[in-house]
């Protein structure tokens, strides 16, 4: 029986070290997405392992969506949907609070930088919609942080207005941890607020200001969420 698990871990080790390698070869072989990919006997004899191993090696790249294949044409290269494999491990249930941290860190960045898309791509169109969604927060909300749902409708908007579909994707992803530490208790309540601009303020600024005002704005916007969350 220790025999069989001994080997069951050495084969999977294997195979680990046979997927890293077809990656380098492919890499190696500046084959891009479209590309046929060698047959697995040709893989097979270039890493000296047996088509089982290179079998399974395969699978794993077909389920991460590296590779995909057709009936008599074989395996080829495909653009791998990044968000949806990692939107797999991203349960906000299974994340540690340095990890959650991290992620608000990440939503500060993305949102800071946006400042260049939104001010190049933002329409009057848009500029009636945020207002619209603006006065739908109760006034009070001039004085302290937003709930979630005024938080999702309004920011989402913003990645909306950036035109940037993989920066949406990444934003649909985070969603769920967002929701997850407003409702989970991890917030503090908000004893003193650092200079604060609301999203009345952001609105103005998109308006009538300029991406170096709105990047310093959104920072005091979203700093008094980390000072919530982790202070």
């Amino acid at each position: 029986m220790a025999q069989s698990i001994f080997k069951s871990i050495e084969t999977s080790s294997l195979v680990d070290r046979v997927e890293t390698s077809i990656v380098d070869l492919l890499q190696q072989q500046k084959l891009k997405v479209g590309d046929s990919i060698p047959k697995e006997l040709e893989l097979a004899a270039i890493l000296g392992v047996s088509r089982t191993v290179i079998r399974e090696a395969l699978l794993r790249l077909r389920i991460m969506g590296l590779i995909a294949s057709k009936k008599k044409k074989g395996s080829f290269i495909t653009s791998p949907d990044l968000f949806g494999n990692l939107s797999k491990s991203m349960n906000p249930h299974i994340l540690d609070q340095d990890t959650l941290k991290e992620i608000f860190e990440i939503r500060l960045v993305l949102e800071i930088g946006m400042a260049e898309f939104i001010f190049h791509r933002i329409t009057e169109a848009d500029i009636v919609e945020l207002k619209a969604i603006v006065a739908k927060e109760p006034d009070s909300t001039k004085e302290y942080l937003f709930d979630s749902e005024h938080e999702i409708e309004f920011h989402g908007k913003l990645y909306e207005i950036t035109g940037n579909e993989t920066l949406k994707k990444f934003q649909g992803m985070l969603l769920p941890i967002f929701n997850y530490v407003h409702n989970s208790g991890l917030l503090k309540k908000q004893t003193e607020i650092k200079k604060f601009v609301s999203h009345k303020g952001l609105v103005e600024i998109m308006e009538k200001g300029s991406p170096e005002l709105f990047r310093n704005a959104m920072r005091n916007h979203l700093e008094n969420h980390f000072a919530r969350l982790f202070e």
